[in-house]
Parts: structure tokens; sequence; C-alpha cells
């Protein structure tokens, strides 16, 4: 069977408004870069000619500008899920123009199956090769799309020769049944593989073909600072002190790792660090030091749910194939998130917080308990099923205006029963067989920046005995006093 050629536009001109399209892709790896533009284009013309555009968007995870950047300045997103990090779109979303459905990354193919989030009318994905038999060879990101694709009614491919064809064998497709007819996930190491090395669809749904040829939006990431150095440090010289204690197998654990620069600088630590042996990855996004730590001999095998890599990186990676192959894997992010895999292996989860109170509660959403960020990814599924779980972050963000560890999160998302430990550049904090009292004082001791920890000690001084000593007129009050005054410092408690 030989599919249509079509133009961006007349693969746009397929999709209707209030129709919910599933797009391919986890954050810009392997997301459409075309059909997207053309869509928000057909957006603007219609809402110009005074007709209503906006769609359901739903995706395995963040995507590029080319698609949430586009769609929301187009205002065409009658709603999104499960995960974005785009400025426009979060703009959007704050604004109430479109809606947000935040959700845990390994339940997304779930609740699509369910019903729970609607049909699917159109899956848009891209490919690096298609067979007439409907055969796709996904690119450098899976995400949900083997269940969008599956459940939809028709579906468009992109394929994009800026992916080599090579990668075949990289990824490894598997769809669990649903209950009550659910099975064990057979992994059981890292570099198990249960599924396919192409995404099989029904070929009577493919409607055309589009061609592309452009990279991954993937920026790259910011140089090593001092405070994301002496994070990652910090962050390495717990881990060997775990090893040494101990509390940690000698053969070390799998290690998930989240998304950005200071994950990014935790990794490139590890690397450095010759007192931790090398180790395997079972993660979501693979990123750039991901590579360096496989070309060191630190990682011997990472496996994930995309390459979201800077150009040098993707081009060093197509490169070499043939040698990296034996190092990778691409999986559904049901599969890379699962919660029964996560707890199976043993990760050691080091993730990301926006916010931390000393009680050793983490916000990693809502800025000020009211304006999304990003959305909770895949941070849920991994910390609350951890062998470890990690949480670090700067001590302060705007020159310090604002202290990251606060009194009590302005809104949590994940609750100190599921925290093993914190880190700032300052140090660390061992909450693990604490109660609430030595949380904090642990937390304000090792994290807090030194100009914050007077204020938050003072703060714990306020309630009398109290298992969670808690004031609750005044945990707000260093959000409050940076809403009325630009800073957190100086808060007066009385």
């Amino acid at each position: 069977m030989s599919f249509a050629k079509l133009d961006p536009k007349e693969a746009a001109n397929l999709i209707q408004h209030d129709m919910t399209v599933g797009f391919s892709g986890f954050t810009p790896a392997g997301s459409p870069k075309v059909v997207s533009l053309s869509i928000a284009e057909k957006a603007k013309a219609e809402h110009e000619a005074g007709r209503p555009f906006k769609i359901g968007v739903v995706t395995g995870a963040s995507t590029g500008d080319s698609l949430d950047g586009a769609l929301a300045r187009a205002d065409a997103i009658k709603f999104r899920t499960p995960y974005q990090s785009n400025n426009d779109l979060r703009k959007a979303l704050n604004d109430g123009r479109a809606e947000f459905f935040d959700m845990h990354l390994s339940q997304l193919q779930q609740a699509l199956r369910s019903g729970s989030l609607g049909k699917i009318d159109i899956a848009v994905v891209e490919a690096a090769d298609v067979s007439d038999d409907g055969e796709i060879l996904l690119t450098s990101g899976v995400g949900s799309i083997p269940t969008t694709a599956r459940m939809a009614d028709k579906v468009i491919i992109e394929v994009n020769s800026a992916h080599s064809k090579d990668l075949h064998g990289i990824h490894d497709i598997f769809e669990p049944a649903d209950p009550p007819f659910r099975q064990p996930i057979p992994i059981t190491s890292v570099r198990d593989r249960i599924g396919t090395p192409r995404l099989k669809i029904d070929p009577k749904k493919i409607v055309g073909i589009v061609e592309n040829n452009q990279p991954d939006d993937v920026k790259g990431f910011d140089e090593l600072t001092d405070v994301t150095r002496q994070i990652g440090a910090n962050a390495a010289a717990f881990l060997a002190g775990e090893l040494r204690a101990g509390r940690i197998p000698s053969q070390f654990l799998p290690i998930q790792s989240g998304v950005g620069n200071i994950a990014n600088a935790v990794m490139a630590a590890l690397n450095d660090a010759k007192d931790i042996p090398a180790f395997e990855m079972y993660t979501e996004v693979i990123q750039d030091a991901v590579f360096d730590l496989i070309d060191s001999g630190k990682v011997k095998f990472a496996s994930g749910c995309s390459f979201t890599i800077s150009p040098p990186i993707q081009k060093r990676l197509y490169d070499d194939l043939k040698r990296y192959r034996q190092h990778l894997i691409l999986r559904p992010q049901e599969i890379s998130n699962n919660p029964e895999i996560v707890r199976r292996l043993g990760l050691i989860t080091m993730n990301t917080a926006l916010e931390a109170d000393i009680f050793g509660n983490i916000n990693s959403t809502h800025v000020l308990g009211r304006s999304m960020m990003n959305g909770i990814g895949g941070s849920g599924d991994f910390t609350r099923n951890a062998y470890l779980s990690i949480f670090a972050c700067p001590s302060t963000a705007k020159g310090g205006k604002i202290s990251a560890i606060v009194p009590l999160c302005s809104h949590i998302d994940h609750s100190e029963h599921s925290v093993g430990a914190m880190i700032t550049e300052w140090g660390v904090a061992d909450l693990r067989g604490k109660g609430p009292l030595q949380r904090a004082n642990a937390i304000i001791d090792n994290c807090v920046h030194p100009s914050y920890r007077d204020q938050l000690r003072d703060y714990l001084k306020l309630t009398g005995c109290a298992h969670t000593p808690h004031t609750l007129s005044k945990a707000f009050r260093m959000h409050v006093k940076f809403e009325e005054t630009g800073t957190m410092q100086g808060v007066d408690w009385a």
C-alpha cells in the first residue's frame, strides 16, 4: 500500500475545530514540526474569518515551539495534557485561555484507553521511516504515541529525513493490557526488551505522509554555574557516602534523573566521582550529559523515553549509532515511568524542586501556589516508588529575594512521605527516619541559604508543642511578603 503525499497545509485541513489530536514525541524529541505550524496558520485564518478553531492537544510530555508555542500563539488550544514547558502556552494556561490537565505521565495512556479523556480523532506521528504495511520507525522520542496512534480514527505521518533510519533497533514498543487482564510487565533489568522495534498500526488509517527535514527543537543546556556545580558535587558525595555505609549495594543501583540544567550538573558530577562505580539508568529523558557518561564508561546502559539532546550531541549519536545502540533503548512513557518497574529495579531518583518546605514537602509545579510552571511530569511516578528519592534545587532565586525553602509549600506535589533527601548548594538533608521537627532542623541547617536560616528557625518557635509545628495564620507570610515588597527577607513573625 502506498500512502498519499500531502503538503503540510493539506494535512492541517484534515483537522477540524473541536477535534482532539494526539502528537508523537516526548519533549521536542520526536514531536511533529511542520503539520503543527500549518494547524496554527489554519487557526489564525479561521479566527480572522470569525469562525472558532480550537483543538484538544495530547502529547507525551512537552514539545517544541513549533507545536506548543505555535498553537498557543494562534489561540488554537482548547485543552492540553499531560505536561508542557513553553512560555507562550504557559501564559495561555495561566490566563485561562486554555485548559490544562496536569497528569502523572505514566497514567496518561491508561486514561486514554479508558475513555476518560475522550476520543482521539487524529494522530500526527513523526517517523524516520514507514513501511507499506504500517510499521513506523519512530525518531528520537516515543511518548504516548503507541496508544494515541492505535486509538485515533486517522493518522498523519511526518517522515523526517533529519533523523537516521539506522535508529532501527533503538525502540522497544510495548503496550500492556488493562485491568482486569493486565499481566506483570516482564522487565527485571534495565536492558530487557519486551516489545517491537517499530510501531505497528493499521495502514488503512494512514491518510497521508508529509515530508520534513527539520531537527528537534532542543536548545543547548546552560553552562555549569558555581551553584549547579556545587549541587552536583553534593549529590555525588551523598551517594558515595551511602555506598560506603552499605545503604546502597556495592554494585550500585540504576539512576533516574529529571530534566534540565541541575540534572545535567548532577550527572556531570557523577561522571567525575571516582568512588561511584559504573551504573545503569532507567529514566524518561536521556540528556546531553548521559552521552558523556556512556563515552567515559560510567553509564553502562540507559533506558528512556526520549533523546532530549542538543544538536551537537544528536550528531554524535547519529554518526556512531552502531556503537550507541548497544547502550540505549527508548520505550513508551507507560513503561519508562512505570511504578511497578521503578519499585522492582530499586531506582535512585533525582528530580528538581521549584519550592520545598522545611518539613520536606515539594512543590514541582506552581509559582506562589497559583501560576502553573510546567507540570508534574514523571517526577511523581519515580519519587513515590524509588529506593531512594532525592530532590535538588538552588537555595534561592531572583538574586536571593526568594527562598526556595519556605515554612509551607504554596502547592504540594510530593509529600514529605516520599522525599528521602533534599540537596541545595549548601548541603544535603537526609530526611529518612526523622520526624517533622528533626526534618525541619536538618533542612534549615543543611539546605537553607544562610540569609534565611534564622528567619525559618524563628518560624519553628511560633508554635508550642505539636507533632508538626505549623502556625496556620503565618505559614504563607514569606509568600505574602514577596508579593507585597518583592523579597521574602525580613519577615516579621509577630
